[in-house]
Order: structure tokens, then sequence, then C-alpha cells
């Protein structure tokens, strides 16, 4: 088996402190990347047991706070890379948020709050690592790339989610977004891919795995009859920021245990 190995890279997970963000980013550093955790100011102690857990295993990290929904913040936070860790070559946009609400009761600060951390908090901080990938020129052997930026999307980019339209128009942006990037700058050797999440054992999600009857109904959407971990989704963006995946940009890699293929179609009904 091909091992993956980023040694002497160095990568910015956003949303690091939990979750999905926290699977990555301990995926990255046992692969040999040097990781920077990032989180709100509010998550520095998670931010920090990240760090504590990467070292313990033998890897590096350092946490970095910033609300990535700020464009300062953002710029400042690219700036302590910089000086901190000289540069970077991979970025993955995992921060993101939900807001619920009907349509009919959402307020505008629901939906902005939530189009700013999950799609404009993604465009600064892929605007910010683009940067500071074109600042190294120079040739690149076949099979390398200038830099990899992963940004987390979700099932719904495609499936609509009622209730849920904030969430669902960040994503379906991501999506295009991801798209329009990988487009511009392949010719740079930058390549741009996404991860669409289904069903993961988060604690953004907690109360649809925790309760049993929620969870037997999400269930029912699965057809691969589990709930993913958040080590599946690490697991798919280590492989789209490594050299294995080198050929592969504007890519959305779907992990989901089926839940996008219309399940309720299985037995052929209809």
């Amino acid at each position: 088996m091909h091992r993956v190995d980023l040694d002497g890279e160095i990568a910015l997970v956003t949303g690091a402190a939990s979750g999905i963000g926290r699977a990555v980013a301990i995926e990255l550093a046992a692969a040999g990347a040097r990781v920077v955790v990032n989180d709100l100011d509010a998550a520095r102690s998670k931010s920090d047991a990240v760090v504590a857990e990467i070292e313990k295993a033998g890897g590096s990290a350092i946490a970095i706070d910033a609300d990535i929904g700020i464009e300062a913040e953002v710029d400042r936070l690219f700036d302590r890379i910089r000086e901190r860790l000289g540069g970077l070559q991979i970025l993955v946009n995992n921060a993101g948020i939900e807001r619920n609400h009907p349509i009919d009761e959402m307020s505008l600060a629901a939906w902005q709050q939530v189009i700013d951390v999950n799609l404009t908090g993604q465009f600064l901080c892929a605007r910010g690592a683009i940067r500071e990938f074109l600042r190294r020129r120079g040739e690149l052997p076949e099979g390398k790339a200038r830099g990899k930026i992963v940004c987390m999307s979700s099932v719904h980019q495609t499936i609509p989610w009622a209730g849920h339209a904030n969430y669902a128009a960040s994503k379906g942006g991501v999506m295009l977004l991801v798209k329009s990037l990988a487009q511009e700058l392949a010719a740079q050797r930058i390549r741009v891919n996404a991860v669409a999440p289904g069903a993961i054992r988060t604690p953004i999600n907690r109360a649809a795995w925790t309760d049993e009857t929620a969870r037997a109904a999400l269930l029912r959407l699965i057809p691969y009859g589990r709930i993913g971990a958040p080590e599946d989704v690490a697991r798919a963006v280590l492989w789209l920021v490594s050299d294995a995946s080198d050929y592969v940009t504007g890519a959305t890699i779907v992990v989901d245990g089926g839940m996008s293929l219309y399940p309720s179609f299985a037995t052929g009904a209809g």
C-alpha cells in the first residue's frame, strides 16, 4: 500500500478544534505535515488539546485563532503562518456552522452568519492560501502541485434541505467556488477540490445520532447502514492533498454512505 508522505508540508485546517476538522488535522499530521490548527478564540482550549494530541503521537502542530468570516482576521492568520512557519502548501477549508429556521422565521442575521462562515470564509481563506502558493515560483517536477486546497462542502450542495436554506445555499456556492477556482488555477499547478460529507458523527448534528428515534430515521436515508465517522472524511481529504491525486482538480468526493443516491427509490417502487 502506498504511504502518503506529507513530510515538510505546512497545512492549515480551519475549524479544527473538533469534529471533522480535528480528524483532518490529526490525519495530516500523522502523514508528516506540520499542521496549523485554526478555530475561534473561544475554542482555544479545544485547539490546544488537538495540538497536544498530535504532538503526543510524534507530530507537529500549532494553534492560531481566527474568525474566518472576518477579512481582517483571515489576513492576520496568514501573516502569522508566514511569520512562524514561512509558508503554506495545503489548505483545508473546513470551518462551518448551521443556523436552522423555517424560511419565514429566518432572520437576515441567521442567513448572513452562515454565508459569512461557510462561503465567504472559504473564499477568504482560499484567497490567502493562493497568494501564498503563488509566492513560490519556479519549475515543479511532474506529479507535484504548487499548492492544494480542499473545501468542505456537503451532500446539501445538491440535496435541497427544508429549514436549512442558508446552509444549503452556502454549500451550493462552495461547489461552484471550487470548480471556478480549479479552472482558473490549474495552469498555475494549484489543485482545488472538495469533499461532500453526508451524516457524520460530529457536535454540529449530535441530536441526530444520540436520540434513538432520530438515529433510526437518519439511518433510513443511508443505504450503507451506518452513520459516518470524522475519520471517513479525513481519509478522503488526505488523498486529495497527497501526490497520489495529482491529476485531480475541480472534483468533489462524496462521503455519505449512499445518502445522495435517492435511497427511497432503492426498491424500484417509485
